[in-house]
């Protein structure tokens, strides 16, 4: 039985590590999920894990952009250096509103809005944002290539933006690339200053779940141990695959796909809510 967990955990990871980074909600896939493929665990664990294997794949973006996020690399000039804590810079700026809305509301977002037809609907409606930027984008010149050229002000609106992904199913990454591409950052770039944000604002919510984990009378097993090491080890090695496939095949395409996919995924979470109300709503009455 162990071992059945221990395989499910992984899967669980190969699934947040593939949705983490592209804009398709990680939380509509593990909401899924949870319902097909359920892990022989509490609720109290799940709600943790489901967020702290997102450090799995928070490690990817550290190994992969590590040189150049690391503003004491001796290899870097002085300029080097300095552009690299300008951009921890905007990183920080990017990160005030979140932080502050998630410790404000982060409980009372999940009571409220945590459920699949909140998920469906966010797919769904994001999905249909990224079709119709995509279709005003195609002759579009876009003003900022790169990380480096993206200001402070630019760098706090992309942030507000960030805000929305408290509603579960918009996407973290979905939401900063629409509100980075809206500001006039290029694709590549949105994508990059979405990947950064994740490290501090992933980091911080997955630690802030742990913590609470522990103040609420909980522990963590043996097995849990386990199950928790396999999903982040997992989540690390598909993140940094999927981060490579997004940056490639965004210097050819745009984001449309993606917009179809979760209009997909939505109608699919919808329709698998609705049959499982229609099955034991009427057994319940």
């Amino acid at each position: 039985m162990e071992l059945i967990e221990l395989l499910k955990s992984a899967i669980y990871g190969i699934v947040e590590g593939i949705t983490e980074f592209l804009p398709i909600s990680s939380t509509g896939h593990l909401l899924l999920l949870e319902e097909i493929l359920p892990l022989n665990a509490t609720d109290a664990f799940m709600e943790m894990f489901d967020v702290v294997i997102q450090l799995g794949a928070i490690l990817a973006v550290v190994v992969l952009y590590f040189h150049k996020l690391n503003p004491f690399a001796p290899s870097k000039s002085a300029r080097q250096k300095q552009q690299t804590w300008a951009t921890w810079g905007k990183v920080a700026v990017g990160c005030i509103p979140a932080v502050i809305m998630g410790l404000l509301f982060d409980d009372w977002m999940d009571e409220h809005f945590y459920n699949s037809y909140v998920v469906s609907a966010m797919l769904v409606l994001y999905g249909i944002f990224f079709i119709v930027l995509e279709n005003k984008n195609k002759r579009r010149v876009f003003t900022v290539n790169t990380v480096g050229q993206l200001s402070y002000m630019g760098a706090a609106l992309i942030g507000l933006f960030q805000i929305l992904a408290m509603v579960p199913g918009t996407s973290r990454s979905g939401v900063t690339i629409l509100g980075a591409m809206l500001l006039g950052v290029s694709r590549t770039a949105a994508a990059e200053y979405s990947f950064f944000l994740s490290i501090p604002i992933m980091a911080g919510a997955s630690g802030l779940k742990f913590i609470k984990f522990f103040l609420d009378g909980n522990r963590l097993t043996s097995s849990d141990i386990g199950i928790l090491a396999v999903g982040m080890i997992t989540a690390f090695v598909v993140a940094v695959i999927a981060i490579r496939f997004l940056l490639g095949y965004i210097k050819q395409h745009d984001f449309k796909m993606f917009g179809w996919y979760r209009i997909v995924l939505g109608g699919l979470i919808l329709a698998y809510a609705l049959l499982e109300w229609l099955v034991f709503a009427p057994a319940a009455a």
